[in-house]
Order: C-alpha cells, then sequence, then structure tokens
C-alpha cells in the first residue's frame, strides 16, 4: 500500500461534482474507494466515511420533502443538509491533507 494525501483529498472534494456539474458526486468517490482501497493506505476508511455520508444525506433529503408541508419544516432540513453538504467534504479534504481521520456529523454508520 501506498501512501497518497492528494488523492484522498480527491475523493473528499469529489463529492462536490454535485455542486458544479449537478451529478457524479456520489459515483466519482465511490469509484474511487472501489478502484483504490487496497492500493491507498486510508482510502478504506476514508471512502467508508464519504458513502456514509452520502446515503445519510440523501435519507435525510428524502425525510425532509414530506415535511415541507409542515410548516415549512422541510425546506429548513435541506437548507440545512446543504450547507452541511457544501462544509464537511472541505473540512474533510483538509484534514486528509493533514494525515487526519475524516469526521462527517450525522453521517449513519451504514457501511461499516
Amino acid at each position: 500500500m501506498r501512501q497518497d494525501k492528494s488523492l484522498l483529498v480527491i475523493t473528499h472534494l469529489s463529492q462536490l461534482l454535485d455542486v458544479i456539474t449537478g451529478f457524479g458526486g456520489f459515483l466519482v468517490p465511490l469509484i474511487l474507494w472501489l478502484t483504490q482501497r487496497e492500493r491507498v493506505l486510508a482510502m478504506d476508511e476514508h471512502g467508508k466515511s464519504i458513502m456514509n455520508f452520502q446515503i445519510s444525506m440523501f435519507i435525510y433529503a428524502i425525510i425532509c420533502i414530506p415535511l415541507i408541508f409542515l410548516f415549512g419544516l422541510g425546506i429548513l432540513g435541506l437548507l440545512l443538509i446543504a450547507v452541511l453538504y457544501l462544509v464537511f467534504p472541505i473540512i474533510n479534504a483538509i484534514k486528509a491533507s493533514n494525515g487526519e481521520a475524516p469526521s462527517y456529523p450525522l453521517s449513519m454508520q451504514i457501511i461499516k
């Protein structure tokens, strides 16, 4: 296994492809994780964290949709998800470049 902090950073930042292009924010990190987890040191840990975060944010967004009709609470939830979706990939990319473990709050541990 080799250490490749730049690939870890790219994996975290690739989540932002959804914001830039409208797609790829789930698929690109998934492909990077699946193809590089055996080759790059700490890729498995970072990849699992990213996938758990992505899946969790999707589930939270699905939950917020019917809540839109309940006093607009779903809109507040979707705004919070949008902020988390923008901020935490950047924070964790910085952590990856420093060799630190990723931390995505509110992530369900779906992939262990």
